[in-house]
């Protein structure tokens, strides 16, 4: 993609907090950053980032290293509080509603109509906000050019953190739902909200619920999960996208079907990261991100003829081979570029395995893992997989006479019968070097009640033979000469996949097991690697926010009565000072995952979170938490909520919630 051609940077204003009225009455807060000059005479296009996550609390330093960027080279860049979240008015009653759709579409008329806007407008955001990027481009709204989607997903219930081929999401979906009940119950700003905050924040504590309810009540692909999933219908996305993914993230198997599927002009960027933008993303090389945004918006809202919708459609990091670490602050690799989706580069190689026998579940398979979505933080990335290939049925091919690289999703099929009727497979690649170490490439997963398909899953006949397909995620990486892949799989991947009801009996059938890789083939075009500019710095003035985070993950197994219980034990923290407001937030989570190795039914999840707000005369501070565990016929979930403003307890509440297991 060319460069930018907006290079005269202009000053910025800020307009801390400004009201939408949507039609039902309701307001909206949002902060707008215009180009000083921004007027009916001199009107520009419109960016709208538009989120659950509070403008005035967790997004304040991420939203200052984009939207005044953008301000400053020539868009009046919005961020939005959803209705019910922040300091917006209303309630969120859910995920990815249509309420927060079609309350979207009133927000880009509103912006199209400002006297500052020429009526063009983009979207821009990742996770959340890139989903609802793609979901109301796919509404068709006039006012919406172009859209910028990080870290999202075209089908909500394979890729988002609930499901993961039909297994439930153990190390994810308590976890979130925690994380949002902690969001959703912070208070509107007294600032902007007034002297009604107080009643606005009772309504919030005593009405949004815990979406865990939702989520666990809707285990295979219904109509739940199809709202939302553009994959429903790719076409009625019109709009030019820029999508972007990045290997240690958990959406990027999006990218190549939307890719392969949108009729729209679309291009994409995979790169090494986690869930961060790129242009601060770990692992690194960090690109100039906001550069291509810039790129993006310039051709599509402002019609400037910059190359962005020419040169290849995808540029992607291909990764070289590094030693197992649960952290890496840069991946050795190079950009290579591709022309179409699926490659023209890239051809399916088949290898015969020769896996057999039979193994019962350990269910302590999955403590080197790591976590589902890598954030760019201390002890998140898988670990030598030497424990959990010792707990699979395991075989290695041939060492690697050249390098080979990668780039797709590699396939294994499985001939298998297991002993129960309801039962799951995980499957790991892994790159074994020549000093024995294992490390994780890509791994995926699928409860064999939906072997044909999510939306009508069927219960097994124990002993019978069934022929599996099974897509690992989508990768880009080298393996290097000398090498070996390894090829494991297990009844059980914990906490990736809440545990069958009981213990399971996998057979491997000789000779009917295979993997197929997508080796891609050296280009001409690589020796002209796709470059960017330097990431860019936050745009804030220096020591307006200071912010800081960690995170520790602690894995043990207690032997104790003999069960070998394996604990994890996840700590997070955020703290920011906002010098302007004199306003101190801290956000802090503790995540527990516990299992016996003989013991299904020993699965549980705890979470717990604290957010505080401090600031001369106002101080709050709220408290959840979070349990799940199942027994053979249900899942159990209980979630509790506690509020003070000072030194009062504003409120206390509770919910239970007992749901059947659907072949899960």
């Amino acid at each position: 993609m060319s460069q930018p051609m907006t290079t005269k940077l202009v000053p910025v204003r800020e307009i801390e907090n400004t009201w939408i009225v949507l039609s039902d009455g309701c307001r909206l807060a949002a902060r707008i950053w215009l180009p000083f000059n921004a007027s009916v005479g001199h009107p520009v296009p419109a960016v709208l980032e538009y989120l659950p996550y509070g403008k005035d609390t967790s997004t304040v330093a991420a939203d200052a290293t984009r939207h005044p960027y953008f301000a400053a080279r020539g868009f009046a860049s919005v961020r939005v509080d959803l209705r019910g979240t922040g300091s917006s008015e209303g309630l969120c009653l859910g995920e990815y509603l249509l309420q927060e759709q079609d309350d979207a579409l009133e927000v880009l008329a509103w912006l199209a109509e400002q006297p500052w806007c020429t009526g063009a407008v983009g979207m821009i955001g990742y996770s959340w906000g890139g989903f609802n990027g793609l979901q109301i481009a796919a509404r068709r709204p006039p006012q919406l050019r172009a859209v910028v989607s990080m870290y999202s997903t075209d089908d909500r219930y394979t890729d988002d953190c609930h499901y993961q081929g039909g297994c439930v999401l153990g190390s994810d979906l308590l976890k979130w739902a925690s994380w949002m009940h902690a969001y959703d119950a912070r208070p509107p700003d007294p600032r902007f909200a007034g002297a009604n905050w107080k009643a606005q924040w009772l309504d919030r504590l005593r009405h949004n619920p815990p979406l865990i309810d939702d989520w666990i009540a809707h285990q295979r692909r219904d109509e739940f999960w199809r709202h939302g999933s553009v994959a429903e219908d790719y076409s009625s996305i019109q709009a030019p996208v820029l999508l972007v993914g990045g290997w240690t993230d958990a959406y990027t198997n999006a990218v190549p079907r939307l890719l392969e599927n949108l009729t729209c002009p679309r291009r994409g960027i995979i790169g090494p990261w986690g869930h961060v933008v790129p242009s601060h993303g770990v692992p690194g090389p960090a690109i100039g991100f906001l550069q291509e945004c810039v790129c993006w918006f310039d051709r599509w809202l402002k019609g400037i003829e910059n190359g962005a919708d020419e040169g290849p459609l995808l540029r992607a990091y291909l990764q070289e081979s590094l030693p197992p670490a649960d952290f890496v602050a840069q991946r050795p690799g190079r950009w290579i570029a591709e022309d179409v989706w699926p490659p023209a580069s890239v051809a399916a190689l088949t290898h015969d395995l020769p896996l057999s026998g039979t193994i019962t579940g350990d269910q302590r398979c999955g403590q080197t893992a790591g976590v589902w979505c890598a954030n760019g933080m201390d002890h998140e990335l898988p670990t030598d997989q030497g424990a959990d290939d010792s707990r699979s049925l395991a075989c290695d091919l041939a060492p690697l006479t050249s390098a080979l690289d990668l780039l797709g999703h590699p396939r294994v099929h499985l001939a298998l019968s297991v002993d129960r009727p309801c039962a799951l497979v995980a499957v790991r690649l892994c790159d074994v070097a020549p000093d024995g170490s294992s490390a994780l490439i890509t791994w995926g997963q699928l409860n064999l009640t939906h072997r044909s398909g999510h939306a009508t899953p069927e219960p097994l006949e124990p002993g019978r033979r069934y022929e599996v397909d099974i897509a690992l995620n989508v990768i880009g990486q080298r393996i290097p000469a000398g090498h070996r892949l390894r090829v494991a799989v297990s009844s059980a991947y914990w906490p990736h996949a809440w545990p069958s009801p009981v213990p399971v009996a996998l057979t491997l059938h000789e000779g009917g097991c295979s993997l197929t890789l997508p080796v891609r083939a050296a280009q001409a075009a690589d020796t002209e690697p796709p470059t960017f500019g330097p990431a860019e710095e936050s745009a804030a003035a220096p020591g307006a926010i200071r912010e800081s985070g960690e995170r520790t993950r602690e894995r043990r197994v207690d032997a104790g009565d003999g069960a070998g219980v394996a604990r994890i034990e996840d700590r997070q923290s955020y703290r920011a000072h906002f010098s302007a407001t004199g306003t101190d937030y801290t956000e802090t989570g503790l995540d527990r995952w516990l299992i016996a190795a003989d013991d299904p039914l020993s699965a549980h999840v705890e979470c717990d979170r604290e957010i505080t707000l401090d600031r001369e005369g106002w101080h709050v501070r709220l408290r959840t938490s979070s349990t799940m565990w199942s027994d053979e016929e249900e899942f159990h979930v209980v979630s509790a909520l506690e509020a003070w403003d000072g030194d009062e307890l504003m409120f206390e509440g509770s919910w239970q919630r007992a749901v059947s297991r659907d072949l899960v």
